[in-house]
């Protein structure tokens, strides 16, 4: 995804709100039947042009609902114990903790050296899971 959006922003070409809609959707989708997708939807809001607090702002709002929802629908299949339940929020309170303390050092940043910090994390995440998996 990282060389994608460096090709896309070597050919100025910007994705709409409807491609960031569409995008959602099928990244919705997909959340639904495995656990995680944030590595998808990092690059689709990079992609979409969000830097900094718009692009921290944007991820938070869509990682709450999305997790709201597969709240509620675990909940309704007996799958969200009370013990999970609390698991859950201390994990998630604990990621807001760093969110804010990050937001200091997010806002300094340039957006280009956010977009190429980014672009770091995503590369050391992707290494990671081949890493895992090769090992495994």
């Amino acid at each position: 995804m990282v060389p994608v959006r460096h090709w896309l922003a070597q050919h100025n070409l910007k994705i709409s709100l409807w491609h960031l809609a569409v995008g959602g959707a099928v990244i919705g989708y997909i959340t639904g039947i495995v656990v995680s997708t944030g590595p998808l939807s990092v690059p689709l809001f990079l992609f979409y042009g969000l830097t900094k607090g718009a692009f921290l702002a944007t991820e938070a709002a869509s990682s709450l609902g999305l997790y709201l929802s597969k709240s509620v629908t675990f909940q309704q299949f007996g799958a969200l114990t009370p013990d999970i339940a609390l698991k859950g929020l201390i994990a998630g309170s604990s990621l807001m903790s760093g969110a804010f303390v990050a937001k200091r050092f997010v806002l300094r940043l340039e957006p280009e050296v956010f977009r190429r910090v980014m672009d770091g994390i995503m590369l050391a995440a992707g290494l990671s899971l081949l890493w895992s998996a090769a090992t495994s």
